[in-house]
């Protein structure tokens, strides 16, 4: 039974190097903005995915936009891109440190969609990879069950299903508030007493745990 959990979370990864920043600017920028603005960033993804969200595939339910014009966010935190980074054996990943620097945000679906709503910022969510070329995109809350949530919470996904699945992405325009995040996971002790330091900095008091099972 596909089932939508009833307080269904979202979760972006990013390297704890790009925390500080991300809070000086009060919230994540999308790949697009960070190119119009300027902002420097550890990369984490793939190039050639990154380069085919930002100037061919189109956000379909919101004309007009492009997938890298969103801040992108998984629908779980043991997402296949975080499996990807852990491994960190693809030709076309730059990236090398593996998982323990990366930094999971959560924010919760229903209070992010009431935000945009409010605040007239466009969202939308992808049954699969956004950067897929067979990704099929919504915006309304009650399409929700496009998802397939069992393969969202898989842990094997050697099914292709349970991979392509798997991917969906949840999306915001342009600009994610800091506000909007209830929580920050980390692997161990070590990287939380880092962010810990980060936060204090900036004078947040973002929620912060040790979430060893969000990681490979």
């Amino acid at each position: 039974m596909n089932q939508i959990p009833p307080y269904p979370k979202i979760y972006h990864i990013t390297h704890l190097k790009n925390l500080p920043a991300i809070l000086q600017n009060n919230g994540l920028h999308s790949d697009a903005k960070c190119l119009e603005l300027g902002l420097g960033r550890e990369l984490v993804g793939l190039s050639t995915i990154k380069a085919r969200r930002l100037y061919q595939i189109e956000v379909k339910c919101n004309p007009g936009s492009k997938v890298g014009e969103y801040v992108p966010f998984n629908f779980c935190p043991h997402s296949i891109m975080l499996y990807i980074l852990h491994k960190g054996n693809l030709p076309d990943l730059s990236y090398r440190d593996g998982q323990g620097p990366i930094v999971h945000l959560q924010a919760d679906i229903q209070n992010v969609i009431r935000k945009c709503t409010k605040k007239g910022t466009a969202w939308a969510f992808s049954d699969r990879n956004a950067g897929s070329f067979l990704a099929r995109f919504y915006n309304r809350q009650c399409e929700l069950d496009n998802i397939n949530w069992n393969a969202v919470d898989a842990t094997d996904f050697s099914n292709a299903t349970n991979k392509e699945s798997k991917q969906a992405e949840f999306l915001v325009k342009d600009f994610f508030p800091w506000q909007w995040i209830e929580k920050i996971g980390v692997i161990n002790l070590n990287m939380k007493n880092s962010v810990n330091k980060i936060l204090l900095t900036a004078g947040q008091t973002t929620p912060l745990a040790v979430e060893r099972s969000w990681y490979f």
